[in-house]
């Protein structure tokens, strides 16, 4: 008989840590809140279930350890990710390096990882929330205790229990209190790849527009992060791809981590969930700003004998007509009555400075941003158990047997399938250890 791994959580990580355990000879129990296993992977990739990705590479994430995470990836990356889902039956297609079923239905992701888990012999727990574990001194077996008094025994422990994102589907932060029950310390909690808010109320007038745009982060008069991409307006703030990959940033700006990396290490209880809430709100009153720019391709000269050029559209035109063409109707509009003039007016009578000044919110439009949309809104969470409490295996250097996997690790990346492939990276490596004989 092999080892008795329990796994608790049976999210993409979770069902994927119970696949590796089985066939390294452990006797599995699956262990899962929900009524059925892979709730939130449905929702992946717009229902579409964006798997992975062809170019992985450490800088599509964020880890206060980028060496340990190197070595994850190493050890289990795309390549090991097609071969796996090949092998359980599924067709898998490239687009553009964003790697999807070749059906785009998420729905069978998850189906051939179920029939997977069956297939291998787990034992399946559906309805059961641990909340403690601990291990008995005398058999020196782990016990998982769940809120109805349920308990189970194993040899090793997988926690796969992910973090605090899209709540409704099981995430609800339980997996971090287990890690902390334990010992471990925990680099705070944000929301990330979520929406964020501004505090321009003219903002619901372009609702709704999308734009190609560099975004840039800036705080205390330095700038702190860049991304380009589609752009989407919202009446509360700012959405699209830049938007998500720049969420966790500013959320740990507001918080006051931002340049303290290095006060993420034991000694403070590090999580934020609870200074967050379940709202998303921080405790900073001081904004953020992010400065947009609608023309990205163009130079500084480059714009400038842009703007010269269309000096010779004035003729009979108004203010209004002047200036179509150059970006959405709606932004336009917009631009020129924060220039503090009237779409109407005859553009040769308008002052120039005004009409300069439209030209420069194309280029550097500021926005104040006061917070994130709440974890019911975000795709992933950052933060959680840091790598240097765990071993090159993933197993906890504080309770041997213990492994974690997926989302409570300080591990989160970037659009793209990265969060989904270190779900299959990190919960292969830890449930094919936790299974071993000799750990």
């Amino acid at each position: 008989m092999g080892k008795t791994v329990g796994i608790i959580g049976g999210g993409a990580a979770g069902m994927m840590a119970a696949i590796a355990a089985a066939r390294q000879g452990g006797k599995v129990t699956l262990l899962e809140r929900n009524d059925r296993l892979g709730k939130k992977i449905l929702s992946t990739g717009n229902g579409k279930c964006n798997l992975g990705n062809e170019s992985l590479k450490v800088d599509h994430y964020y880890t206060r350890r980028p060496d340990m995470l190197a070595d994850f990836l190493r050890r289990f990356g795309t390549q090991e990710t097609l071969s796996f889902f090949r092998e359980i039956g599924l067709m898998i297609k490239s687009r553009n390096g964003y790697l999807y079923p070749a059906c785009e239905q998420a729905a069978v992701v998850l189906d051939v990882l179920r029939y997977q888990v069956k297939a291998s012999g787990v034992t399946i727990v559906t309805e059961f929330k641990a909340e403690r574990i601990e291990r008995d001194t005398r058999s020196n077996l782990i016990e998982v205790r769940s809120e109805k008094g349920l308990v189970y025994s194993f040899d090793r422990v997988v926690l796969a229990c992910g973090g605090m994102a899209a709540p409704k589907t099981g995430s609800d932060g339980s997996g971090y209190h287990l890690a902390r029950q334990l010992g471990h310390q925990l680099i705070p909690i944000v929301p990330a790849l979520v929406q964020l808010k501004c505090r321009e109320t003219y903002l619901k007038t372009v609702a709704g527009v999308r734009a190609e745009a560099q975004i840039e982060v800036y705080f205390q008069g330095k700038r702190r992060a860049r991304e380009r991409g589609e752009l989407q307006l919202t009446e509360y703030g700012i959405s699209g791809i830049p938007v998500f990959q720049l969420s966790r940033v500013v959320n740990y700006i507001l918080l006051g981590e931002a340049s303290q990396p290095e006060s993420h290490s034991r000694g403070r209880d590090g999580f934020a969930g609870d200074r967050l809430g379940k709202k998303g709100k921080q405790s900073s009153d001081e904004d953020v700003e992010v400065v947009i720019d609608f023309m990205p391709d163009y130079s500084d000269a480059e714009f400038a004998d842009l703007c010269a050029s269309r000096s010779l559209l004035q003729g009979q035109r108004t203010v209004e007509e002047f200036f179509t063409g150059m970006l959405h109707k709606k932004l336009m509009l917009l631009f020129i009555k924060l220039a503090g003039l009237k779409p109407t007016e005859a553009v040769g009578q308008a002052e120039v400075w005004k009409l300069e000044k439209v030209y420069q919110l194309c280029r550097h439009w500021s926005l104040r941003v006061t917070g994130s949309n709440s974890y019911d809104n975000a795709q992933v969470c950052a933060g959680g158990v840091p790598l240097d409490e765990v071993t090159e295996w993933l197993e906890s250097k504080i309770l041997p047997g213990i492994y974690f996997a997926g989302e409570l690790l300080d591990v989160d990346g970037k659009c793209g399938g990265y969060n989904l492939q270190w779900a299959w990276c990190s919960g292969f490596l830890a449930g094919q250890a936790a299974a071993k004989e000799t750990g």
